[in-house]
């Protein structure tokens, strides 16, 4: 079955850069607690498996060495914390799941265990964490630092990070330790919770877990990395992907890679996408030129520069883009050369940014985009999509009314959600991490 997550964030532009100026598109409307409640019931009503939230800490600022262009654009900011939408989602849906973006590199694992046991409480198990080690400079500032890490650097800060979350999670109530006996006055035995004694080079924990066993203890684990150290990373920890690319044969190679990394356990690979339906072929083509007229040059360079490391704004649109190894997302960059080829330009990639982002859409009659998906599964071997926004709402509800009744006459898609938390929805199994995962050496006992 195809699996489907909304790609999203809690920012007027997110990935298709200038979509907000649309005269039929909310995001203006980010800030209001009702957008984020009207979203998720329309995702629960399409069946969709997630919401997947991206996130940043810092502002981009590597195009002209200046934040104006993002500001301006509304590239990503203003931006609000995503965590704090989720229980609101939680409360207007029954079945969607939540993958929320949470960065390693800046947070205590202490205080950010507590905070997603927490929200798989009050989701009754619907939390994922998309697990990010940064990639802009201007988040280390931010924070207090000159810079940041070097790119593999942070995974191996990522890799002690996950250890410390896991103890607390997995190994510091035991399953019974919770007992509510109000006769007896004893909320929970004692002899059944443990301090978590990490000693690590980054992190020291000497503590309870503050929160006790949620549905699912650990959230279920996402994670976005392609560069070589992003797939080892992903190989020991993640159970969900997110990929991009524009090739389906050069993403089933990437794919082939992940699978082999994380084998004999079971991953799931979501592609990122971009969908533009109508209902005939003629139509879409017309709502690919409305959206694309409203799409923003400057704004798109500004994501770009920060998300490849280049500064665009210091070349011609002609002149031949060079990029050496960097701490922005590697794997960016190397699959824009692919995609561009040797030499490519400014002039180049703004010819692919047909909707302000670098992702090509699909556009065709419902069919049209079924086969495409389908496709794309067949040949890059990949589980399910993160369908990023174009014109909000209007984009999602035809995908929901156009495409989801083609795919489910072929089999392809759920016709209702199955009974559980976010992993057993995902994975058909049963709501905890499987025992060939690395977490399950930290479990009581």
């Amino acid at each position: 079955m195809m699996r489907l997550n909304a790609f999203d964030m809690a920012t007027p532009g997110h990935i298709q850069q200038g979509m907000w100026t649309h005269p039929r598109d909310n995001s203006r409307g980010y800030a209001r607690l009702e957008h984020w409640m009207d979203l998720a019931r329309l995702l629960e009503r399409g069946l969709f498996d997630g919401l997947f939230l991206a996130d940043v800490l810092g502002v981009y600022d590597v195009h002209g060495g200046s934040q104006d262009a993002a500001l301006r654009g509304g590239v990503q900011v203003p931006l609000l914390d995503p965590l704090m939408t989720i229980p609101a989602m939680a409360a207007a849906t029954t079945h969607l799941g939540f993958g929320v973006t949470c960065n390693t590199a800046y947070e205590p694992p202490y205080l950010f265990a507590r905070r997603m046991s927490t929200l798989d409480h009050l989701t009754n198990g619907r939390i994922g964490w998309n697990i990010v080690t940064g990639y802009l400079d201007s988040a280390a500032r931010a924070l207090g630092y000159a810079e940041q890490m070097r790119h593999d650097d942070r995974y191996d800060l990522a890799d002690e990070y996950m250890e410390a979350v896991y103890a607390l999670w997995e190994g510091s109530w035991a399953d019974d330790a919770v007992r509510r006996d109000a006769a007896g006055g004893i909320y929970t035995e004692p002899s059944r919770v443990r301090r978590i004694l990490h000693q690590g080079k980054q992190h020291r924990i000497d503590a309870v877990h503050l929160v006790e066993p949620s549905p699912q203890r650990t959230p279920v684990l996402y994670q976005a990395g392609a560069s070589e150290r992003g797939r080892a990373f992903a190989g020991q920890h993640a159970e969900c992907v997110f990929v991009n690319g524009s090739n389906p044969a050069v993403v089933a190679k990437l794919v082939a890679q992940l699978r082999a990394a994380a084998a004999p356990r079971r991953i799931l690979v979501f592609v990122g996408a971009t969908v533009v339906v109508g209902r005939t072929e003629a139509e879409a083509r017309d709502l690919l030129a409305d959206y694309a007229a409203h799409a923003n040059a400057e704004a798109t360079l500004a994501h770009a520069s920060a998300s490849l490391g280049i500064d665009f704004s210091r070349y011609g649109m002609d002149e031949p883009v060079t990029a050496g190894p960097g701490q922005a997302i590697q794997s960016n960059v190397a699959a824009m050369a692919k995609v561009a080829g040797p030499g490519w330009t400014k002039r180049k990639l703004l010819e692919q940014s047909v909707l302000g982002s670098r992702q090509p859409p699909i556009v065709g009659d419902p069919v049209q985009v079924a086969d495409a998906l389908q496709s794309w599964m067949q040949t890059a071997d990949v589980d399910g999509f993160n369908l990023s926004r174009t014109v909000m709402p209007e984009g999602l509800e035809a995908f929901i009314e156009l495409v989801i009744p083609v795919l489910q006459a072929r089999g392809l898609y759920k016709t209702g959600y199955a009974p559980g938390t976010y992993r057993e929805k995902l994975f058909g199994a049963g709501p905890r991490l499987p025992e060939d995962h690395a977490a399950a050496r930290h479990r009581w006992g």
